[in-house]
């Protein structure tokens, strides 16, 4: 069984930053496509960014130049370092990734999320 946990969240003044972090742990084979989402009041949930297995990662417009994703492959995590951030980010922050199994099935994983507050 996979899991995955993320940690991070909180508090902050619009401007201020915070990093997420996700990390995968259970019995698998491999982790393909990790990725951020988040779920605002009210709101769908939103991809806010992908770091896929190849290629290069991509964002979500608005936070195209203010977040940053990347990965520790050998750790299986995955991190989100938000800058600038502004009161329209306050969102729970799920993580999601792709992988396969020892048996070669694939799964689909989420995590519980995080909340992210950006006060005005």
């Amino acid at each position: 069984q996979v899991q995955l946990v993320e940690s991070g969240g909180g508090l902050v003044e619009a401007g201020g930053s915070l990093r997420l972090a996700c990390v995968a742990s259970g019995y698998f084979f491999s982790i393909h496509d990790m990725a951020w989402y988040r779920e605002a009041p009210g709101k769908q949930r939103e991809l806010v960014a992908t770091s896929p297995t190849y290629g290069k990662p991509d964002y979500l417009d608005s936070v195209r130049d203010r977040f940053t994703i990347s990965r520790d492959n050998a750790k299986n995590t995955v991190y989100l370092q938000m800058n600038n951030l502004k009161p329209e980010d306050t969102a729970v922050y799920y993580c999601n990734t792709l992988g396969t199994t020892y048996s070669g099935h694939q799964f689909d994983v989420w995590g519980q999320g995080t909340q992210v507050t950006v006060s005005s």
